[in-house]
């Protein structure tokens, strides 16, 4: 770095920062601001200045001065890296601008961007940026991509459900009335004075899938009101009638699954709740009364009709071969297989982790920019952008009182001794550097003074203003920089923090957990893993009552609900092959696609409940279900997917975990339900 070209760029990114709107000026640190001094004491007394002269120069005598600053400030590691290849340029965002209004990250990232990478970047200067403003632009500007995704969405869902309704202008109705309720939705919310953050953005996507998933239930029963003659208006009224309870339980599981995930105490989920839960009310709304009543205006054409007969006869066939699962021999199969698949996810299940599963902003993929920054940034520096901090509290002022002083350095000592984290900075540090120089800069200094008034004076010039004290002295906290924020390396520091608490108690003090941007993980992951099971019981508990009331069977429910649980079992295997924590994030979708997925079974069993009333058998009943309601069931499954697969190309990495989660989920559980739900019922239902 010690190259006239790096400090005219330094000096230039420092300028540039300085006057950016929505910077508190007097906080940027970098090598050219005057906050940023060497001190030392000479045989002349005590001697400082700032690192870069006012007068400097590029030459080779002042590059050597600046060195010499540099380690005399104590700075190597903090704003200069390790091997000297680079230095920081600090700064702090203002709440509000001079105008009053809220400051936008957003825009001062953008700035920076525009002012400082895209100028000086070149072949000899290579420019980083990290924190928090960066990391939001990064996430807004991936957010974007949401207008895309919402477009190739609607295109392949109206193609396919075209296909599947052999007529585009009944097609267009469940279609139409799904971005209704997704227009319905946002207006609610504008009413309600909600916003729709980036993991909100994917609500109305699972909205309009919702919304045309059960459409193409009405659709389908339409299509069969149409082969038997009636039109369109007779069609909308027969659908209306056989399909009311079955639509308003499905809708309403649907419902309490988003409800149920307003039991996790983190308001980003809580919101996400409040925004789904009214649109899936709007959805009820919709699908069962605009529909029906939008069909009934829908004139058939010529051939419809033939269309519709054309494509049953032709699915007869694999209806037949399909209902050959019925036997006890393929059922019994189908049962044992399903056994060992729930043995198998249950094992790999448990290797899901709690928390980040990669290094870098978990939001943005691996090789996003700013986690390729931050990574060459940490590597450099023995600080980083995961920061763990305890906050030790106490009844009297800390910098006078030498136990606790040294109680704080060991405790800090023993961390850095901890995998994973890289550098512990605290009062007692500081002050240690502090006697060294008042002392000739001798190493043999650098500790603690026993006695009060030199402990007094090691401590006197560190400024609140450093973050390592309050006024009073009394809260003193330690900053722990960890190498990342996977799972088990905050588990791990966490863990440790809790065993030498335990172990060394300081009398008139206590150790507290934590603050930071790893304290906030740390609690989430313990409130997720706390919640993990109340949710999935709420859930289960909410569609084995639906599912009662609704076919008012014991046996139904199990039924319904066994091919469930399977697939909530085998999603936690597929999070822990695709390396996809259990957060705040994805918690929510394990037990929406646990909500949503009960569809399938209500809507089949349903059906098939009433041939069984009937007098058929399970083979023929099911046969007949297949007949009326069977490719619905597998398109709706498809339609869902529609829905959320393209999810899994967006450049947010959350975006991407969770359209794995649903699209797995929408499909399985749809075959779940078309295999395992009528292979139980040929050996529970008696004849």
């Amino acid at each position: 770095m010690f190259q006239p070209a790096f400090f005219d760029a330094l000096s230039k990114a420092t300028d540039e920062v300085v006057v950016t709107d929505g910077i508190d000026r007097g906080r940027v640190q970098s090598l050219f601001t005057p906050n940023v001094r060497y001190l030392e004491v000479v045989e002349d007394g005590i001697e400082a200045g700032n690192v870069v002269p006012a007068n400097f120069q590029p030459t080779p005598e002042s590059m050597t001065r600046v060195r010499d600053n540099i380690l005399k400030a104590g700075i190597v590691g903090r704003l200069v890296a390790n091997d000297f290849s680079g230095a920081l340029v600090s700064a702090v965002l203002l709440e509000q601008d001079t105008n009053g209004r809220p400051v936008d990250p957003i825009k001062v990232a953008h700035q920076i961007e525009a002012r400082v990478r895209d100028r000086l970047q070149g072949s000899q200067i290579d420019v980083r940026m990290i924190g928090f403003a960066k990391v939001v632009a990064d996430i807004a500007d991936g957010a974007l991509s949401v207008v895309f995704f919402a477009a190739v969405t609607l295109v392949l869902t109206l193609l396919a459900v075209w296909m599947y309704c052999e007529s585009l202008r009944i097609a267009l109705v469940p279609v139409g009335c799904s971005l209704i309720a997704v227009v319905w939705q946002l207006g609610t919310l504008v009413l309600l004075g909600y916003g729709i953050d980036p993991l909100g953005l994917l609500v109305p996507f699972l909205i309009f899938a919702i919304g045309v998933s059960h459409g193409v239930q009405k659709i389908s029963a339409i299509g069969d009101a149409a082969f038997a003659g009636l039109d369109s208006m007779g069609a909308a009224r027969r659908t209306f009638r056989q399909l009311l309870m079955p639509a308003i339980i499905a809708l309403l599981a649907d419902l309490v699954g988003f409800i149920t995930i307003l039991l996790i105490p983190v308001q980003v989920i809580r919101e996400m709740a409040t925004t789904a839960s009214i649109g899936v009310a709007i959805v009820i709304l919709t699908d069962l009364v605009l529909l029906p009543v939008v069909v009934s205006y829908v004139r058939f054409d010529a051939g419809y009709r033939a269309r519709v007969e054309r494509r049953q006869v032709q699915l007869a066939a694999l209806w037949h071969r399909l209902a050959g699962i019925t036997a006890r021999g393929p059922a019994l199969a189908i049962i044992i297989a399903a056994t060992l698949l729930t043995a198998l996810g249950w094992w790999k299940g448990r290797e899901t982790p709690i928390g980040d599963t990669q290094a870098g902003v978990p939001e943005l993929r691996p090789h996003s920019r700013y986690n390729i920054d931050s990574s060459i940034i940490t590597s450099k520096f023995s600080v980083g952008v995961d920061v763990l901090t305890v906050i030790v509290a106490s009844r009297e002022p800390v910098c006078v009182s030498y136990d606790l002083m040294a109680a704080i350095d060991r405790f800090a000592w023993n961390m850095q001794n901890v995998e994973g984290v890289q550098d512990a900075v605290t009062l007692p540090y500081v002050a240690k550097i502090a006697t060294a120089g008042w002392n000739e800069g001798s190493l043999k200094w650098r500790t603690l003074p026993r006695e009060q008034t030199q402990l007094t004076q090691s401590t006197r010039y560190i400024e609140t203003s450093t973050g390592l004290l309050n006024a009073d002295c009394n809260i003193v906290p330690v900053m722990l920089f960890l190498r990342d924020h996977r799972a088990q390396t905050i588990e791990r520091v966490v863990a440790a923090v809790k065993r030498w608490r335990a172990a060394n108690p300081a009398p008139g003090a206590q150790f507290e957990l934590a603050t930071g941007n790893l304290g906030a993980m740390a609690a989430t992951n313990e409130t997720v893993k706390a919640k993990e099971l109340w949710i999935l019981s709420g859930v289960f508990a909410t569609v084995i009552v639906m599912c009662l009331v609704t076919f008012r069977s014991v046996l139904g429910t199990v039924l319904v609900v066994l091919p469930l649980a399977l697939v909530s079992v085998l999603v936690y295997a597929v999070m822990a092959l695709a390396r996809i924590g259990l957060k705040v994030c994805t918690l929510p979708m394990v037990a929406l696609g646990a909500g949503i997925g009960v569809d399938y079974g209500i809507y089949l069993y349903s059906r098939m409940q009433e041939y069984l009333r009937e007098g058929l058998s399970v083979h023929d009943a099911y046969e007949r279900t297949l007949r009326v309601t069977g490719a619905s069931i597998i398109f709706t499954g498809i339609t869902l997917a529609i829905g959320v697969v393209t999810w899994v190309f967006s450049p947010l990495k959350f975006q991407a975990d969770i359209g794995i989660m649903l699209t797995f989920m929408f499909l399985v559980n749809m075959l779940a339900a078309i295999i395992l739900l009528p292979a139980l019922a040929a050996w529970l239902v008696r004849p």
